[in-house]
């Protein structure tokens, strides 16, 4: 829930926690797939095997496993398939069931829908979903510009703190006034994130780079961090820009935000992005990245093929379910859900090296206690952030609410949930009414 605004009536339910968690597992076998591809190695175009160490390729891979939210767009609307965030004329209109053509009128003029009852999109709005592809490619690409000079430890880090981008863009932006212990289980959330993000810092010798130049390398890990945090920035505009075409007076259905963010992202990565890095210099055959081997590659290695096979299913997955976490509830919980991965990663990379295959995974160490703790600490931050719902903290005072007491603004909160039943209750009873009157002009007034 938030102070006011979009998220007014939003609370994380069983439903709600049931799409998080498995974004979560899509989230996690992205990371993990990615990961694992990296590593693969097939024969390049110049008969050579290679490492298929292929960024943009991957990115590219995203934009178009997304494509197919278009896909299920469609058909959601052709066979009217109940779905968050698409309504079909229903027949039965807030309890109150009627099958008049009237109403169905009544409807397609209240929610932008033709006399069949089928959503419409003004044009315009396929072409404004081009914005959060372009805020999506830009910071995929000024991370990985970021990546090249810091560890990816400490990526994982920054990349975790965009979630206060978030915030105090929702505030300032959106209007959305977070409650003080939203700010609480935010800070908790940015807390754990430089925990775990620690751990393998702490693992990190000095003696991997004996030979380098301090200053070089300090400068070099600065303009790394920046390039990053730019791209934490821009992440955090591309969640926030989401949620408010989401909640727009005409709205965006989820799916359809799915499908264009993807067909506008493969666009410009086949007609920008891929020109670009193939003209900056770079180790792939002097390029940054070059296409041309990265087919050749793909087109003779079947492992690379089934990989990225599963690899397109699992990121349509991630962001289907990703957009749904923004639409069911707002971008400060696409941004711990994204929060959440590191940890996730960590528990599968030691379920892999530990029951399956020690080639594969990570392995426990001494620095693994403090991300057990980080993951506490997430937890924690989390169950603060969705109070004072249901499985969530209150901080009433109590021991584990470190003397800290919002009594007052769950009070408040749970008096406007009140308020907005007794207030959906009684819409209810006037429509009731009204689909019984005799007058056949009188429009409800809930349906104008």
């Amino acid at each position: 829930m938030s102070g006011g605004g979009s998220d007014s009536g939003k609370k994380c339910g069983l439903f709600e926690l049931i799409v998080f968690v498995v974004a979560i597992v899509f989230g996690t076998a992205c990371s993990i797939l990615s990961k694992t591809m990296m590593s693969l190695h097939g024969e390049g175009k110049t008969g050579e095997t290679e490492q298929f160490e292929k960024p943009i390729f991957q990115t590219f891979g995203m934009f178009l496993g997304m494509c197919f939210g278009l896909v299920m767009h469609y058909v959601v609307c052709c066979f009217r398939i109940p779905f968050p965030g698409y309504t079909h004329g229903a027949d039965v209109i807030n309890g109150a069931t009627t099958t008049t053509s009237e109403t169905t009128a009544l409807l397609a003029l209240k929610k932008g829908e033709d006399s069949a009852g089928q959503p419409t999109t003004p044009t315009w709005m396929y072409f404004f979903l081009a914005i959060p592809a372009i805020f999506d490619l830009g910071a995929t690409a000024l991370c990985m510009m970021g990546l090249r000079y810091i560890d990816v430890s400490i990526y994982q880090l920054l990349r975790g703190s965009g979630i206060i981008f978030v915030a105090i863009m929702k505030q300032h932006i959106l209007k959305d006034h977070l409650y003080r212990f939203q700010w609480v289980g935010v800070f908790f959330n940015v807390l754990s994130v430089f925990m775990v993000g620690s751990t393998a810092i702490l693992s990190e010798s000095k003696k991997d780079h004996p030979d380098e130049d301090d200053n070089g390398s300090a400068g070099r890990a600065f303009l790394g961090i920046l390039l990053v945090m730019l791209g934490a920035l821009v992440q955090a505009m591309q969640f926030v820009f989401e949620e408010k075409v989401l909640t727009m007076d005409i709205p965006s259905p989820p799916l359809l935000l799915i499908g264009m963010e993807g067909l506008w992202g493969t666009i410009l990565c086949l007609v920008v992005v891929y020109p670009l890095v193939y003209l900056l210099p770079g180790d792939d055959h002097g390029s940054y990245e070059d296409p041309f081997n990265t087919w050749f590659m793909f087109k003779n290695e079947p492992h690379i093929q089934i990989a990225f096979a599963v690899y397109f299913v699992a990121i349509f997955g991630y962001n289907f379910f990703a957009v749904l976490v923004t639409f069911l509830l707002n971008s400060v919980w696409h941004a711990i859900l994204d929060n959440f991965r590191p940890i996730t990663v960590w528990i599968t990379d030691l379920f892999i090296f530990y029951v399956i295959s020690t080639s594969f995974g990570e392995q426990w160490t001494v620095y693994s206690w403090i991300q057990v703790a980080g993951m506490f600490v997430l937890l924690y931050g989390t169950a603060i952030y969705n109070a004072p719902n249901a499985g969530s903290i209150s901080l009433e005072g109590d021991w584990f609410a470190l003397g800290l007491d919002f009594s007052p603004e769950y009070d408040s909160i749970r008096r406007e949930e009140l308020e907005r039943e007794q207030d959906e209750q009684f819409k209810q009873r006037m429509l009731h009414h009204k689909m019984g009157s005799s007058f056949f002009g009188e429009i409800p007034p809930s349906l104008v």
